[in-house]
């Protein structure tokens, strides 16, 4: 026969292994939720330059003041039975620099070099779109 000691020696042992198991899972879980958060809010999932007439350029917010703006492509329809996408581009503004030289530019022809992102974060801007540096300014 087992004495009482032995027997809670073998549940002490086998609690520790399970606790081992829950504290790997969670470390597991942890990093995971980490991963998942760096690639939706900080991985660049396009890049590109948007063209089109400035609509206009605010800056707002009541916790994270951020630059926002609008513009308006200048797309032609091709025919009428295809639907053409939405003409207006909203967009956050990454640096004051370019939020500065933008709002002289209302009602200018720009072309804009922007970074999409899966996820927007309140301190960066409003929208999933960035723009990060003026290519050319036309009237």
């Amino acid at each position: 026969m087992e004495s009482l000691l032995e027997k809670s020696n073998v549940v002490r042992q086998k609690g520790r292994y399970w606790r081992k198991i829950r504290n790997i899972v969670f470390l597991v879980l942890l990093f995971g939720f980490f991963c998942w958060g760096a690639i939706k809010y900080y991985y660049p999932y396009e890049e590109g330059i948007e063209t089109g007439k400035l609509n206009y350029i605010v800056y707002k917010g009541l916790v994270f003041k951020t630059y926002e703006g609008k513009l308006i492509r200048t797309e032609e329809k091709i025919s009428e039975e295809t639907e053409t996408p939405s003409n207006e581009f909203d967009f956050s503004i990454a640096k004051k620099k370019i939020a500065e030289q933008l709002m002289l530019a209302g009602g200018k022809t720009v072309e804009l070099h922007y970074t999409k992102y899966l996820g927007a974060l309140p301190w960066r801007g409003y929208s999933r779109f960035v723009v990060d540096d003026i290519v050319s300014i036309t009237e």
